[in-house]
């Protein structure tokens, strides 16, 4: 299966994604873009967005990003870091790119922006497995 149409056979099959309302902006070998609007049930206690919204968001574009080599990836590792208090109404994209490839492993960097204002920097790793993605 081509690299760039895996992250949209992903998606169809990611029902979590799917309910917070992700959707794929951009897609290419080795890079993914990816975007949501935050909703009122994504708000915590203090009225801002729930850290696991941006941290969802980064998290499958990493996981897109990494799969587009044509192997099953898998997150190994990951942190972030929460720049900026996100609301109601707010649009996020996050971009992955892969920024280094070792056989197995995978080290990427995900931005999380609103407008072009950094919100959050998410780092994984992926684990490279040897089964590769097949067309249906």
């Amino acid at each position: 299966m081509e690299g760039e149409k895996i992250p949209y056979k992903m998606l169809n099959q990611d029902a979590f994604s799917t309910w917070l309302g992700i959707e794929i902006i951009d897609c290419e070998v080795g890079r993914c873009k990816v975007g949501l609007t935050v909703r009122k049930e994504m708000l915590n206690s203090m009225n801002k967005a729930h850290g696991g919204i941006s941290y969802s968001l980064a998290d499958t574009a990493f996981g897109f990003a990494a799969n587009t080599h044509g192997k099953y990836a898998v997150s190994i590792e990951s942190s972030i870091n929460h720049i900026e208090a996100l609301n109601e109404g707010d649009y996020l994209v996050a971009e992955s790119v892969i920024e280094s490839v070792k056989n197995r492993l995978g080290f990427n960097i995900v931005e999380v922006k609103r407008n072009d204002e950094l919100v959050a920097l998410f780092k994984g790793v992926v684990y490279r497995t040897s089964k590769t993605w097949q067309k249906d």
